[in-house]
């Protein structure tokens, strides 16, 4: 096995750590997806490294800024671990492996997103949704929003 040392930036051709999570409203019932305009897929909020060691400051940092909620809170033990080939369908750089360690983050009281250039739209969704055909939630996704629903029942 090869050691990359610049696994925290997108330079890792082979592969790079990401970080992303479930955002949860406060009750922790229900949680955040977007359809990302580049990949055109409903998935939850993450991101690079892109040289930050610290995962979890880096999921709250790509959740903050892919919801437009201030104040998230972030569990800062993962919750998941995925590695997946991220497909460019954009074409704008060539297709890799993410490594992504996953957390879970709760929004405070209230929240309402706002979304950014990243995403087309942002929508609230419980357990029951899931499995909507019409979200097409990809598997790792539902595996990350069934460890958050779960994590969350353990906390409370």
């Amino acid at each position: 096995i090869g050691f990359h040392e610049d696994a925290l930036h997108r330079s890792c051709a082979p592969g790079h750590l990401t970080a992303s999570c479930w955002v949860v409203d406060h009750e922790g019932d229900r949680g955040l997806i977007l359809y990302h305009a580049k990949i055109k897929r409903w998935v939850q909020p993450g991101g690079h490294a892109d040289g930050d060691a610290n995962l979890a400051s880096v999921a709250l940092r790509e959740a903050t800024e892919e919801t437009g909620i201030e104040h998230l809170e972030v569990w800062p033990i993962p919750i998941d671990i995925d590695i997946h080939l991220f497909v460019n369908r954009a074409q704008v750089e060539p297709d890799h492996l993410h490594h992504d360690l996953r957390f879970l983050v709760r929004a405070p009281r209230g929240a309402r997103f706002a979304g950014n250039h990243e995403s087309e739209e942002l929508r609230w969704v419980g357990p029951a949704d899931l499995d909507s055909v019409e979200l097409d939630l990809d598997v790792s996704t539902v595996r990350l929003a069934e460890a958050a629903f779960a994590t969350v029942r353990l906390l409370s």
